[in-house]
């Protein structure tokens, strides 16, 4: 039987949020397994760290600055990637995003839920409309989705993340579906606490980002470990990565208790 060629191995990569966290965790992964990366973020000084790290280890890597909100952004970013691949890509990896929570949400302002969206969602959107054309026609691709535990768990106080994530996996659930019998596998990656700087960094509010943090710490895994997850699920095709053990009891509770789900999840809100 022959073996099916591999999507994450010897790739033309292009990486969204590849300055930090997951994204840069990914991106090195890639590079490890002997794939092209470009490296994307709205911070490129992070983005060209990576970059630099990659070809400090004997891999190809180019640091690409791009706001990730902007259509024409990317539509930039996906000129540059085959420019310097000289060829399509054949993986995106739409992981750049925001942490936001904190107030009920009727207390989100609009410009709070507009900003997570247009990070979060749109930014996926955008991410998919642009590269998917250029992977149909490589029939040997990969999308990857870094959604979250929260597209599913619709935590209190987390309404504008919560609803962000919840279209990034709708969307790749419509691709996995769409794309099936394409070449081109489609996976959504939903952890739960991950230790990057997603919590300091994000719009949270004090008494959320303490309370965040300590989860972070006690809970946490390294990005290291969800890229490695991410990456195997995607060579498996698999729809859904759930990459740490909470967000699996979470999905199967909603899932086959959705009551007691409910009422528990009433009661952290009235906390």
């Amino acid at each position: 039987m022959v073996k099916p060629p591999s999507i994450t191995r010897k790739a033309r990569a292009v990486v969204t949020g590849a300055g930090s966290g997951i994204g840069a965790a990914i991106a090195l992964e890639l590079a490890a397994r002997g794939s092209a990366v470009v490296c994307a973020d709205i911070n490129l000084a992070g983005a060209q760290t990576t970059a630099d790290q990659i070809v400090e280890q004997g891999g190809d890597a180019l640091a690409v600055a791009c706001d990730v909100r902007k259509r024409e952004e990317i539509e930039t970013l996906a000129g540059e990637a085959q420019d310097y691949f000289a060829a399509r890509p054949t993986l995106i990896v739409n992981n750049a995003g925001i942490g936001v929570g904190g107030l009920a949400a009727d207390q989100l302002s609009l410009e709070d839920w507009q900003q997570t969206i247009d990070t979060n969602l749109w930014s996926v959107i955008h991410g998919c409309h642009i590269f998917v054309p250029l992977l149909r026609a490589e029939k040997n691709a990969g999308v990857l989705n870094i959604a979250s535990a929260a597209s599913f768990s619709a935590a209190p106080t987390m309404a504008s993340y919560n609803v962000s994530k919840a279209g990034v996996l709708a969307l790749t659930e419509t691709l996995h579906a769409e794309l099936k019998g394409a070449g081109i596998h489609v996976t959504a990656v939903c952890p739960t606490f991950v230790k990057t700087a997603i919590v300091e960094q994000g719009r949270i509010s004090n008494s959320s980002k303490n309370l965040a943090a300590r989860a972070m710490r006690v809970t946490g895994v390294s990005a290291h470990s969800v890229a490695r997850k991410a990456l195997s699920g995607l060579e498996r095709n698999e729809l859904y990565v759930l990459p740490q053990l909470d967000a699996r009891l979470i999905w199967h509770a909603k899932r086959h208790l959705p009551r007691s789900y409910s009422r528990v999840t009433a009661l952290l809100g009235a906390r």
